[in-house]
């Protein structure tokens, strides 16, 4: 797609149009990953990124707005499904786990290349724990315990159900706890802590000295049209000159978060028709107590309640932002009809369309018990937030506890043959069929995922290229593992987990238990 790599200028009237090889939108961590990647693949080419905002990551890929773990499928419930015969389901999680090891092997790449500077900036230890209250919930956590451990990419998992142990692992969590009250934790510490957005920041910052690379702050794209030689024509507006501008672009990836659905539509792909989005916001509680925040060192995951979506799972969470250690509850879940944190209140409206209404309908009629749970979250006082935290945090205060508003989440709904549409809460990539053009839709486990979305997204979108030895001898580069499965390779496994933990300057299981 890329043949003849060049910026070409070409002016029409008053008008300049430039020809770029790629153009991204939204300057979040997809983005980030996606131009560092052809950076290294194509150091040649041209590619331009637009950020309707004034500043990298602000929306989905800062660290308040919820993408703030290395979702790897080591705490977190919602991954491991209970089953009608009681069995624990793991699939979803091993999927997730490799995923994250991928994620981790390119990153250790880019610390080696000197990409990334300072691993520290984005990347630390903190144990991952799940923790549960409750006979049947104990039960259930004991299965996914013998089930995950089994596996040796969850291997060195401990779990425990004695108040004194659990003492030791989660002391805000236990005191004041009834200590008859049946309690079951696992513990995994090679969890991490990920801030995407000093990720992101890191990532342009390099891609910025690039010659052929642009970033532009504070330009939203307002209209993109496929021309008839396959080639993309695209409306710029600079947010404060109010100048247009129009390129011509060989390749589109939309990456904007909650605001990429908009531009998926006006695409007019026909990969991209009958797509809708169900808006999700979240709030936090922030601690401000640093005596408080001294008490907890890890990410603790609870069970999600009845109903409500899978971004929603209560945790008590340790990160590290701006350089500071932060703990955080929630996320609270509430309903807006904007798609970004700083969106509209008509992007809900805007987006429904003659080819989604009917997915929309019919998804939104069979989740009335989460449009319900997430009315009642939004009604939630002040008190009913606290009394939440005292579940996992019981001697908490008040007056220790701030509220913090998180971001937007869109969930996918794209039609289904049987229900007419179904509301999905993974991420979904949508490309053109001849690969020009691609979005990247819903969210969580997103961000962690990145670096294996966009190489599925390459595979897609430049099948030619990626069957080259050219790009495959890079990808080894970049992903050691490339092309060789680490959730069925033991061995490989423990050997590229252990490299990308040195380099990254993580915490490391005992060699023997992740090899054996």
């Amino acid at each position: 797609m890329f043949a003849n790599s060049q910026i070409e200028m070409t002016k029409s009237n008053k008008n300049t149009t430039q020809e770029r090889d790629a153009v991204l939108i939204g300057a979040g961590i997809m983005s980030a990953t996606l131009g560092i990647m052809l950076n290294q693949l194509l150091p040649n080419a041209s590619i331009e990124v637009f950020e309707r905002l004034d500043e990298v990551a602000a929306e989905s890929s800062d660290a308040w707005n919820n993408a703030g773990t290395g979702h790897s499928a080591l705490c977190e419930l919602n991954y491991t499904p209970q089953l009608p015969d009681g069995s624990v389901a793991i699939d979803k999680a091993i999927s997730i786990a490799e995923q994250f090891e991928v994620s981790k092997e390119f990153w250790a790449h880019l610390v080696e290349e000197g990409v990334l500077k300072d691993p520290s900036q984005f990347i630390r230890s903190v144990p991952h724990m799940s923790f549960v209250w409750g006979d049947e919930n104990v039960s259930y956590l004991r299965k996914r315990y013998e089930a995950m451990q089994q596996h040796h990419l969850f291997k060195g998992m401990e779990y425990s159900e004695d108040h004194a142990l659990l003492q030791q692992w989660i002391p805000l969590v236990m005191e004041g706890r009834a200590s008859g009250q049946p309690v079951a934790a696992t513990k995994m510490d090679i969890g991490t802590d990920v801030n995407f957005g000093a990720l992101s920041r890191c990532l342009f910052d390099f891609l910025r000295k690039q010659p052929h690379f642009k970033l532009r702050l504070a330009h939203e794209v307002r209209d993109l049209e496929r021309l008839p030689d396959g080639r993309w024509k695209i409306e710029v507006r600079n947010s404060t000159t109010k100048h247009k501008r129009t390129l011509i672009a060989k390749f589109v990836f939309i990456g904007a978060g909650g605001g990429a659905l908009p531009l998926l539509e006006k695409s007019d792909i026909k990969e991209g028709k009958g797509f809708g989005g169900f808006p999700v916001s979240g709030q936090w509680l922030r601690c401000v107590n640093p005596d408080v925040i001294a008490k907890h060192e890890a990410k603790v995951y609870g069970k999600a309640a009845v109903g409500s979506p899978p971004m929603s799972v209560p945790h008590l969470d340790t990160r590290i932002i701006d350089g500071k250690k932060a703990l955080l509850f929630g996320p609270y879940a509430g309903f807006s009809t904007k798609f970004l944190k700083n969106g509209s209140w008509l992007d809900l409206p805007a987006s429904i369309k003659i080819n989604n209404i009917r997915p929309m309908l019919a998804a939104g009629l069979d989740n009335l018990k989460l449009t319900k749970y997430l009315i009642d979250q939004v009604r939630q006082s002040p008190d009913d937030r606290i009394d939440a935290l005292k579940e996992y945090v019981p001697m908490a205060n008040k007056a220790d506890w701030e509220l913090e508003i998180a971001g937007q989440r869109v969930q996918v709904i794209k039609k289904d043959p049987v229900h007419g549409g179904i509301l999905e809460f993974g991420t979904e990539v949508v490309s053109s069929a001849d690969g020009s053009l691609s979005a990247l839709l819903g969210a969580s486990p997103g961000a962690s995922t990145s670096v294996s979305i966009m190489l599925k997204l390459l595979q897609k979108c430049f099948p030619d290229q990626v069957k080259t030895e050219k790009w495959e001898r890079k990808f080894k580069e970049m992903i050691p593992s490339y092309g060789r499965s680490l959730a069925k390779d033991a061995k490989l496994a423990g050997e590229t987990r252990k490299k990308s933990s040195e380099v990254l300057g993580l915490h490391q299981l005992v060699e023997e238990s992740i090899v054996h």
